[in-house]
């Protein structure tokens, strides 16, 4: 009876109560799922660059703009990397794109933490969704310019609204997708935790928060360019400084050359910022096998 139960089992059968052929399976999908992510990712940022510069250049020639003003990518180049000038050019719009970076970090998280945050309020009380979300919706319609006069008025010419208006430009669309994803937990989850004794708390964090996790990815992919956007207009309207700031100066002083450099400058960087995030997005997706949720 010893002899039998020592026996070693037939190959076939060992290999079938073996789980390590499916989790060698498993990882080598997750693999395949996140190399065609980055693909997929890297061909979107390759042909979003190549769509750009040629609107960018037929917009000049369809019409008809004058070369004094209009400026193409080889007058770009040409004022960064060609003039005299070429390396104070670039320095002194590296120096202002850095500011208006830091001011959209700001507008960014501001924003975004605030739309998590009421989010998880409209989760958890649905009184207070229906009594907040037409006030969102009211001061989403308010153009900005006409509540920046108000803003700077309140918290002055500072950071408090640099956060302010940049977290206002990212907070909406954010709110709205964080919203939904929180709702697209199956209801069967939720009642399961409330069978067990769970609260409303509980199924926030067990349930609804990991589903909502690709609403939450796509709420940080398009705050990116948002808070890109708010912090031009607070450098515009209220501060100064960075590349928002710059602008006006560069109008009035007819320097059209450094005026689409710094156009470009934030394009690009905002195309390549929107790309990694995008491409982190897919990946995380890829590797958690929720690719077709996103």
């Amino acid at each position: 009876m010893t002899d039998t139960l020592a026996a070693p089992l037939p190959p076939a059968v060992a290999r079938a109560a073996s789980p390590a052929p499916l989790d060698v399976s498993i990882k080598q999908e997750a693999r395949k799922a996140t190399l065609r992510a980055v693909g997929s990712s890297l061909l979107t940022f390759g042909l979003t660059i190549v769509a750009v510069v040629v609107l960018w250049v037929g917009a000049l020639w369809v019409f008809n703009v004058s070369p004094y003003v209009g400026k193409g990518p080889v007058d770009v180049w040409n004022y960064l990397f060609a003039l005299p000038a070429s390396g104070a050019n670039r320095a002194q719009m590296f120096s202002q794109l850095w500011v208006t970076l830091g001011h959209s970090a700001v507008g960014f998280f501001a924003g975004l933490v605030v739309a998590l945050v009421v989010a998880m309020i409209f989760q958890l009380s649905r009184g207070a969704e229906h009594a907040l979300m037409p006030l969102a919706m009211l001061l989403r319609s308010v153009p900005l310019v006409a509540m920046a006069p108000v803003i700077i008025l309140i918290f002055g010419r500072d950071f408090a609204s640099v956060a302010v208006i940049g977290g206002i430009v990212v907070l909406f669309p954010a709110l709205v997708n964080i919203v939904f994803g929180l709702k697209s937990a199956p209801p069967q989850m939720n009642d399961l935790v409330s069978v067990y004794g769970g609260s409303s708390w509980t199924t926030l964090r067990k349930v609804a928060l990991p589903s909502a996790l690709p609403s939450l990815l796509a709420a940080v992919r398009i705050s990116v360019p948002g808070a890109i956007t708010g912090a031009l207009l607070a450098e515009w309207l209220a501060v100064g400084g960075g590349i928002g700031g710059a602008v006006g100066g560069y109008i009035a002083a007819a320097q059209f050359s450094a005026l689409w450099t710094a156009v470009v400058f934030v394009t690009a960087t905002a195309l390549i910022l929107y790309n990694l995030v995008q491409l982190l997005e897919a990946v995380v997706l890829a590797r958690m096998g929720m690719s077709d949720r996103a």
